[in-house]
Parts: structure tokens; sequence; C-alpha cells
């Protein structure tokens, strides 16, 4: 049986941390991981080859350079979607996945969105944006159900 192609996304940090709580899922699937490059993820190109790509890290702290690296993201976002062609897009969030959410929804990807554990009251920024295409849309508080209507409980990630 040919295994399902799955993307798993996110930006390096907490999010990414959250997203590799799901690596025991990986081997279920024909699977693909794309985060930010930083000192702390080119590690993960050992223990995954190239079943791993990065996208240039870029925060919105640094005004002038962030719309560039954005534009720059979103163009490699839609090249590695040609490459990998998921059939599921998983992501933990931020701003690094948003793009290829939406490319992914264009090209009829399915999409799955675990908004992070440390928000329990408000939505994220990418939450907000993910919400609307969501084809499962995963909070891991109760509470959060009075802002995402439409989402499931999963619990937390960790």
């Amino acid at each position: 049986m040919k295994k399902k192609r799955v993307l798993f996304i996110a930006s390096t940090g907490g999010h990414l941390n959250e997203l590799m709580q799901l690596k025991p899922m990986f081997n279920d699937y024909n699977y693909h991981v794309i985060t930010e490059k930083t000192k702390s993820t080119k590690s993960l190109k050992n223990e995954y080859g190239k079943k791993i790509n990065f996208l240039v890290y870029g925060t919105k702290d640094k005004k002038l350079s962030y719309p560039f690296k954005f534009i720059y993201n979103v163009i490699k976002s839609l090249f590695l979607f040609i490459k990998i062609r998921p059939k599921y897009i998983v992501t933990t969030g931020t701003h690094t996945a948003v793009p290829i959410c939406y490319i992914g929804k264009l090209f009829g990807s399915k999409i799955i969105f675990i908004e992070t554990y440390a928000n329990s009251k408000t939505k994220t920024l990418s939450g907000k944006l993910i919400y609307p295409i969501a084809n499962l849309f995963i909070v891991q508080w109760e509470s959060m159900l009075e802002l995402y209507p439409k989402a499931v409980y999963g619990g937390w990630i960790y």
C-alpha cells in the first residue's frame, strides 16, 4: 500500500518542538519536514537527510529585512510544495507555515493546524489566518473552543 504524502511544517523554536512531538507518526507516511534554518535546526539535516528542507529564518522584529525574507520564503514554499506534492499539511505554525498552507489549499491538500499550547486564552496570528482554510483545526486547551468553534479539542501535544 502506498503511503500518503504528509508535510510537517513549523517555524523554529517552540512551534517546531511541538511539531516534533508527532515524530512517532512520521514513518507511517511518506513524510517531509520544513522549518527555518538556524543554528539549532541545522543538525536536523543529519537525522532527516532529504526528508527535510529549510526556509530562511525571519523574525518580524527585523522590520527592514523581514518583508524580503517573507517574500523569498513564499516563493521557496511554492517550489517545495511542487516538489513534495503533499496530500496533507500538518502544522503548529507560525508565519513560516501560513504561505504553504494557502498554496496547499489551492492545490487540494488537506490542512491540519494545531494551535500552540502556549496560548490558552488568545488566538495566534497564524491560527487566525489558517482557521478559515483548515480541514482540521486542533486546540490544546478546551477554553480555546470558545474562540475557534469549529475546532477539535485534542489535549496537550506533550
